[in-house]
């Protein structure tokens, strides 16, 4: 029993069955449709497109029509599988990661199936997204090798289609994390440092379907199937090749993503000490006064209150006529000589 997914998409059905000469693009509401297709056209190659896993007997039927074992299938549907290669004498089965933005520019990561048999090719995906407009450009304009050559080549094209949508999305997160440096310079924030740890773990995701991709893609390159003839081969080194660029990339930003982090703490850091710098020179400049104010706080007697007698230790500013504006102006001048020698020492500079 398959077990599936309460919200899963209604399947669609798409075949585009093409030689050097023909092509037909047909979409299919029933397995019925696509089994006659494939008995009528023996000599032309098929791409079978099932999109959405609503339904539970059409999924079914699709395992016995085209001897997809159970477990496989299994596969299929937990769409959270590390992309791999596994052979079997009657076709070979592939997984991928696709990766892209959604609208909200977050990373959107689905799962591509495939199922290669000698005329065949089965694509199979949860969601209605089209990612290999690019090929079908190319089937149907003829252009290239794709029309003259079989179900290996066509396995080849999609793959690497898969891999070459990785470098948009790496352009895409350079471009963020370009943004966030400029940020982290004027104006660091704790909404900066979320969205670098969201951009460490998209890349962590990435790094991690490229890895598997490249390992898958060796794989590919290493097998003696008859299913990947030695000239499909040789196209596929170059998706190996795009895979190695990718990785190099995801490493690079990782680095990069370390040092904005590093980049945001020290800002941070600085924009403490500033502010701790403010503050020990407004502390600075109000010890003297508060001293000189306490001081003159006393307010002891110049006189004795019972016999009358002078005492002239007693602070007799207390009792000029001229004491407050004389000691505020002492107390300005105490400003003033402060404020000078933190300016010659540098310390009212902001760095």
């Amino acid at each position: 029993m398959i077990n599936l997914a309460e919200d899963a998409f209604k399947p669609r059905l798409h075949v585009t069955s093409y030689s050097s000469e023909l092509l037909l693009e047909t979409p299919m509401e029933h397995l019925d449709q696509v089994r006659q297709r494939i008995e009528k056209q023996p000599e032309m190659l098929h791409w079978v497109e099932l999109k959405g896993f609503g339904d539970r007997s059409l999924l079914e039927n699709f395992c016995y029509e085209f001897s997809i074992h159970r477990l496989e299938m299994e596969d299929v549907i937990n769409t959270y599988q590390r992309p791999k290669l596994e052979e079997f004498e009657d076709h070979l089965f592939i997984v991928t990661r696709l990766l892209k933005n959604n609208n909200e520019g977050a990373l959107k990561n689905d799962q591509l199936s495939l199922f290669v048999h000698k005329n065949l090719v089965i694509t199979i995906q949860e969601n209605y997204d089209d990612h290999f407009e690019a090929v079908r450009t190319r089937i149907r304009t003829g252009k290239g090798h794709l029309r003259s050559s079989g179900s290996d080549y066509l396995t080849y094209a999609l793959l690497d289609s898969v891999v070459d949508t990785y470098f948009p999305l790496l352009e895409f997160l350079g471009e963020k994390l370009d943004e966030l440096e400029d940020e982290l310079f004027t104006n660091p924030s704790r909404a900066s440092l979320q969205r670098i740890q969201l951009i460490k773990r998209e890349l962590i995701v990435l790094r991690r379907a490229v890895f598997a991709e490249r390992d898958k893609v060796n794989d590919i390159l290493r097998s003696s199937s008859a299913f990947i003839s030695d000239q499909t081969k040789l196209y596929f080194r170059d998706t190996y090749d795009h895979t190695i660029q990718v990785m190099d990339l995801v490493e690079s930003y990782k680095e990069i993503t370390a040092s904005l982090m590093d980049i945001y703490l020290s800002s941070v850091s600085n924009r403490l000490n500033q502010v701790m710098k403010v503050l020990a020179v407004i502390s600075t400049i109000f010890i003297p006064l508060t001293f000189i104010v306490g001081v003159y706080g006393m307010n002891f007697s110049s006189t004795d209150p019972e016999t009358g007698e002078k005492l002239p230790w007693n602070m007799p500013e207390l009792y000029s006529p001229y004491g407050y504006f004389g000691v505020m102006l002492f107390m300005l001048l105490v400003v003033l000589v402060q404020l000078f020698i933190f300016w010659k020492k540098g310390w009212m500079k902001k760095s």
